[in-house]
Order: structure tokens, then sequence, then C-alpha cells
């Protein structure tokens, strides 16, 4: 891998953990944003609280060597869920979910190997 490579990832990665800790953070906390989107969801507060932790908790995965597949893969299903609610639930707002489902996707593509075990 080169250094544009390496540095390019780690930046990608440090994004995805600054997005995801702040809005786990402040579904978690009940940000008044946050508990109106999921009360449109219709789904009950409590996949606030699951999403929330998913999200904190894939962030930190990131960094954990061995375990980064799996923390993208999280952030990865959890945006393609985002963009689908948005899309079909709370309007047109699906670009930020995306954009930062694209990136998860590409940092699961570079950890694939943790996967496939190769």
């Amino acid at each position: 891998m080169s250094n544009v490579q390496k540095y390019g990832l780690l930046a990608v990665k440090a994004v995805l953990t600054l997005a995801f800790v702040a809005a786990g953070a402040a579904k978690l906390i009940g940000a008044e944003m946050m508990v109106a989107t999921f009360e449109a969801i219709g789904w009950g507060q409590w996949f606030r609280y699951l999403t929330g932790l998913i999200e904190i908790g894939a962030a930190v995965l990131l960094w954990v060597p061995g375990r980064q597949a799996i923390g993208a893969f999280l952030l990865t299903a959890t945006m393609i869920c985002a963009v689908g609610f948005h899309l079909l639930v709370l309007g047109p707002s699906a670009v930020p979910a995306a954009v930062l489902g694209a990136l998860a996707a590409l940092v699961l593509v570079h950890h694939r190997g943790q996967i496939t075990g190769a």
C-alpha cells in the first residue's frame, strides 16, 4: 500500500469516526432532532438507542486491529438502512447517509481479507 493510500484510508476512518460518534452520541443523549426522526420512522425510541450504540461501537471497531471489517460492515449496513428510511419515510435528505455509506464500504473493501481469511 502506498503512503497516499495509507493516509487516505486513515483520513476516511477519522471522518467516519467523527461523524458516527457525533451522530451516535446525539441519538443516545436524546437530541430533539434525533427523537423526532425516530418518531417519524415509527418503530419506537428503542431503535434510536440501538442505532446510536451500533454507530459508536462500529466507529470504535474501525480502529481495532482485526475488527475493522466488522465495524465497516456495520456502518455500511446502517447507512443502507438510513438511505432507505430517508427515501421511503423521512424525505429527500439521503445524500449524507449515502456518502457515509460509500466511505464505510471503501473501508470494508480495504479490510475484506479479515472476512475471507486472506
